[in-house]
């Protein structure tokens, strides 16, 4: 069962996610909040497994809650996934910075919302499709890069892990990487279980972007 709190100064909008999620039989809803205060305290009381998270929200908006929940210096962190009616570049990656698993906007299609509380929850991570390609070149641009390329990735990873995140970066799911590199889904899984933690990331949302920032892989231009 996935236990998810939900965080929405809104209420309409805080029982309407609610009552989608709570009506999967994989979901339990242990929680609900008014702002990031509240979700905080509350994931800290009942770690749950995904916190869906608001970004407007009065006090503690999402981002600050986000960078508690599951920053970088977290020590056990809590998978968040934010959902926003506003597509603002910053706060996309306020988000992702913030360790965020996943952005979606809210007026994604239920079963979108669903199935993104799904991915964020095994840990896969998830990201607007109408928002990764600029998500991913505004990455690539920031000056904020560590300073490393190609070769940080060479000392970092084995010659296979390499090829798994570069096909990762890809857009390619475990099926479709097993089978460009005729493995088993399995071997594919343990190799990502392994990149992960080489690269401080702990999705593979965060694994494509660190590997867009460090170079690793580019964005081709349309």
């Amino acid at each position: 069962m996935i236990r998810v709190i939900i965080a929405d100064d809104q209420p309409l909008a805080r029982a309407g996610l609610a009552a989608l999620l709570a009506a999967e039989p994989d979901i339990d809803v242990v929680g609900t909040a008014a702002d990031g205060d509240q979700a905080v305290a509350l994931a800290k009381e009942l770690a749950p497994d995904v916190v869906c998270l608001d970004v407007r929200m009065p006090g503690r908006d999402g981002i600050s809650a986000a960078r508690e929940l599951c920053g970088p210096d977290v020590e056990n962190p809590v998978p968040v996934l934010v959902l926003t009616t506003f597509d603002l570049d910053e706060y996309v990656f306020g988000a992702l910075e913030a360790g965020a698993s996943g952005f979606l906007l809210k007026d994604a299609e239920p079963d979108e919302i669903v199935h993104a509380v799904r991915q964020v929850a095994a840990g896969r991570g998830t990201l607007d499709q109408t928002l990764t390609h600029r998500v991913i070149r505004e990455f690539a641009d920031r000056r904020r890069l560590q300073p490393v390329t190609l070769r940080r990735a060479a000392d970092l990873l084995t010659a296979r892990e390499n090829d798994i995140l570069l096909l990762l970066a890809q857009g390619m799911s475990n099926e479709e990487i097993a089978a460009r590199l005729v493995v088993e889904v399995s071997t594919v899984k343990s190799h990502l279980a392994r990149i992960m933690p080489k690269l401080g990331v702990r999705s593979r949302l965060q694994a494509v972007v660190w590997a867009y920032q460090n170079r690793v892989v580019t964005v081709v231009e349309d």
